[in-house]
């Protein structure tokens, strides 16, 4: 995501927050809309730049997550989302929650001229106009990635966490198969979860229905990317029970859908497309379970599109099931492997039965003439 310089006509060292949106706003917005905005506003005071991939690493969000609260204040008319021809974002305009009378309204060109200091009377009489403007980026965020509000404000969210009892907590402590969980998940995060942090196991557990399984490969998931964050891990699942996930194979697929090193082992095996779900375990255990790099495996690769035209991911797997057996680490050692095995074969047919005999030393250049004599 491209990053956004975001700036006023003004600037103190603080964060000034109007009374109008406490007063009616802030009970309506959950933590995270609360959190976006509020930042955004903290930025722009600073003169500071950010991005939607920055936000979601300052909240432990998902990108998904700062997208939808920018939608959601739009629907609010707090802010506006500007787009260019390209249907990329632009800019973001922070509305004036107290407007000035018309005359004293900055123009177009006000807005998107570099900034410029006004004295603090004048400060005081015009409109707060405030304008995130970003920095040019090809990977500035489409129109189609800003999802729509899906639940109206009397609907009750499926997804949003529960305030949990002392008891609610005890009771899923001591369920067997929480404790085992329990266990799984500090492991993994390498210290003892906090009482908010089983909260949020619970939370993943009770609301979202996933299976102890599904926990396990979520958190392992997050782990493998730096993210030891429950919140994180909590935002990831919300994430993958909007999108249906409900088993470790379907998480596999989501979470390597976007995957490059997916696609690039899909191209070596010359395959194209969406990869399936067998196709994802596959990669899978190869990228996951054995360790190796896309190195070693498109050298499986080549050798497999050279043997067959079918099952080709079979043959691949049965490749480097046996690199792993072999201990191999590193490209360089699989010649290494190749000549030890060459020997090896050599050895074997050199002690066949019908090798056992003493050969007999004939000079083919004498038997030549002497069958030309004849």
């Amino acid at each position: 995501m491209s990053h956004f310089t975001i700036y006023q006509d003004n600037y103190t060292n603080a964060t000034v927050i109007s009374n109008r949106f406490i007063d009616e706003y802030m009970k309506s917005a959950n933590d995270a809309q609360l959190k976006i905005y509020l930042y955004l506003i903290r930025m722009m005071s600073a003169g500071l730049s950010t991005s939607v991939s920055e936000i979601a690493d300052v909240f432990n969000y998902t990108e998904k997550d700062v997208l939808r609260a920018l939608k959601y204040w739009e629907k609010n008319q707090l802010l506006s989302l500007d787009f260019n021809e390209d249907k990329n974002l632009c800019g973001i305009h922070l509305r004036d929650l107290n407007p000035a009378p018309p005359a004293v309204m900055p123009t177009t060109a006000s807005i998107t001229a570099p900034p410029t200091a006004l004295s603090p009377a004048a400060a005081q009489s015009a409109a707060a106009s405030m304008y995130v403007v970003p920095i040019t980026s090809k990977t500035a965020a489409s129109e189609a990635e800003l999802p729509e509000t899906k639940l109206s404000e009397t609907e009750e969210n499926p997804y949003k966490k529960p305030n949990y009892t002392v008891e609610q907590l005890k009771a899923f402590k001591s369920d067997e198969a929480t404790s085992r969980l329990l266990f799984i998940a500090e492991q993994y995060l390498k210290k003892t979860l906090s009482a908010s942090e089983i909260k949020s196991i619970l939370f993943i557990s009770d609301r979202l229905r996933f299976s102890e399984d599904l926990i396990d490969y979520l958190i392992q998931y997050c782990v493998d990317r730096g993210k030891k964050d429950l919140r994180y891990i909590e935002k990831v699942a919300v994430n993958w029970a909007q999108e249906g996930v409900s088993t470790p194979e379907q998480a596999a697929v989501h979470a390597h859908k976007y995957d490059k090193t997916v696609y690039d082992i899909m191209k070596a095996l010359g395959r194209s497309g969406m990869p399936t779900q067998a196709e994802v375990s596959y990669i899978t255990r190869w990228t996951r379970e054995f360790g190796f790099s896309f190195d070693i495996i498109s050298a499986a690769c080549e050798r497999t599109v050279l043997a067959t035209d079918k099952h080709r991911f079979e043959y691949a797997d049965s490749i480097l099931s046996s690199w792993k057996k072999a201990g191999i680490h590193h490209r360089n050692e699989i010649k290494a492997l190749d000549s030890h095995f060459r020997q090896a074969k050599a050895a074997r047919f050199s002690t066949n039965k019908f090798n056992q005999f003493k050969q007999n030393p004939y000079d083919f250049d004498e038997l030549e003439k002497e069958l030309l004599s004849n």
